[in-house]
């Protein structure tokens, strides 16, 4: 990946976490000068037909939501855009079509860098639909999904953690190495001793050597005891009062408990630290 960051993109749905999104959006996009695109895609599965009379039907006709959308983006942009005060620009787009296959398209044809996705406040219906947005998001479009809500609007990131799997997560390495130039962060890098007692050692030097070729931002390199890496990892981040938690899509990133299986839940959704997820499919 590039040294900076070009372009944020913003699902936009209407809701009360686009504030979320769009807060975290706008400060990053003034520290690194990049621009934002405000996305909302219409489904094209909504109401598909409509019936004026009985046995007579007409296709639904989504130009009007089209048109709707697009006088909606505009006035949020309208309304945000006086808080822009970096050298990026705000764009706006409507799409129609599969929310994450169109969002997926637009990154890859605007080269977008980042996505960042605003978290509605507990719901149980949210839950069980969102449970597997971002990993899969992340997946689609190959590109870093930052996840925030009303509780992670801090307006740095000073500390951030990056938990280690089985590897060196070189894409997560250039990206915190990025992120913590800009605004003066430690690095922690965690890891679980493992269970007969080892622990990654070789994985902790190596990662530690990798970024510190790569900035001379403060890094820490810290064993942690536990079973499970999401809620350790979690549990770390929180008491140092971390403001950013950097994890991957592998499933070492799920919290235990059988609803958190069956909804393939990542610690994106429990925590009330921003998490950045990075897919780990050919990145890592």
């Amino acid at each position: 990946m590039s040294n900076t960051l070009y372009n944020i993109l913003v699902p936009v749905d209407f809701t009360q976490k686009d504030k979320w999104a769009m807060a975290k959006a706008i400060e990053l996009a003034n520290a690194l000068h990049c621009n934002i695109h405000l996305v909302h895609v219409v489904s094209k599965n909504v109401f598909p037909l409509v019936t004026v009379e009985a046995n007579h039907f007409y296709p639904y006709n989504y130009t009007v939501d089209l048109k709707d959308a697009q006088d909606r983006l505009q006035q949020l942009k309208d309304s945000y855009k006086q808080h822009l005060v970096g050298k990026g620009n705000m764009e706006i787009s409507v799409l129609h079509g599969n929310a994450q296959e169109e969002i997926a398209k637009y990154t890859r044809l605007y080269q977008m860098d980042l996505v960042v996705k605003g978290l509605a406040k507990f719901n149980l219906l949210h839950r069980i639909v969102s449970s597997v947005t971002i990993s899969s998001l992340a997946r689609k479009t190959s590109v870093p999904v930052l996840a925030v809500r009303s509780s992670g609007l801090v307006s740095h990131f000073k500390k951030i953690v990056l938990p280690l799997h089985d590897n060196i997560p070189m894409h997560r390495i250039r990206l915190a190495a990025m992120l913590g130039r800009y605004f003066k962060s430690t690095i922690f890098v965690v890891s679980l001793r493992k269970q007969n007692g080892e622990h990654n050692l070789p994985i902790l030097s190596q990662t530690l050597e990798v970024i510190q070729s790569l900035t001379t931002i403060p890094v820490q390199s810290i064993i942690l005891e536990g079973k499970n890496l999401a809620t350790t990892t979690l549990n770390f981040s929180k008491k140092i009062n971390a403001d950013l938690i950097m994890i991957n899509t592998f499933k070492d990133f799920n919290l235990p408990g059988l609803w958190n299986r069956l909804t393939n839940k990542l610690l994106s959704y429990t925590s009330k630290i921003p998490v950045l997820t990075v897919d780990s499919n050919g990145q890592e």
